[in-house]
């Protein structure tokens, strides 16, 4: 009988409704995957920037999101968020490698540096609208993240 090792690459995905409480349900999806996994080095920057993500299409759509994981064979882990506005936000709609500056937010304003710790924390991140759709659900947004470890 032969034996069975885990592949060095997977993809989790997982559907989260239009609720206050989608950003934590990510952040245990997150720890639990990552730590069954072995990923101890990048779990708490990833569940953090996942936080932020799911946080803003929370808070900017009407509609649920999507959350996947993807671990790459090199080494690196893909986080992706999808929600159903078409709107990709500045520096994220900029292509991976120019260069691309999230300015901070007056210091009265109380939200808007979710994008600067995706700055800090990912290796590479970016974004693409997948249109809009003719039906009232959008085709949406993709705004992923990487990290390497």
């Amino acid at each position: 009988m032969g034996t069975v090792s885990p592949s060095d690459t997977w993809a989790y995905a997982l559907r989260l409704p239009h609720d206050p409480r989608a950003a934590r349900v990510a952040r245990v999806t997150v720890r639990a995957v990552l730590g069954g996994h072995g990923r101890y080095g990048v779990l708490d920057s990833v569940e953090l920037l996942t936080s932020e993500l799911v946080t803003n299409a929370y808070r900017h759509t009407r509609g649920p999101c999507s959350l996947r994981l993807t671990a790459l064979s090199d080494g690196r882990l893909r986080v992706g968020v999808w929600d159903s506005s078409p709107h990709v936000p500045s520096p994220f709609a900029e292509p991976p490698g120019s260069p691309r500056t999230v300015s901070a937010p007056p210091g009265d304003v109380e939200g808007g540096r979710g994008l600067q710790l995706v700055q800090a924390c990912a290796d590479s991140w970016g974004g693409w609208s997948l249109g809009d759709d003719v039906l009232p659900r959008g085709a949406g947004k993709m705004l992923w993240f990487e990290v390497r470890g």
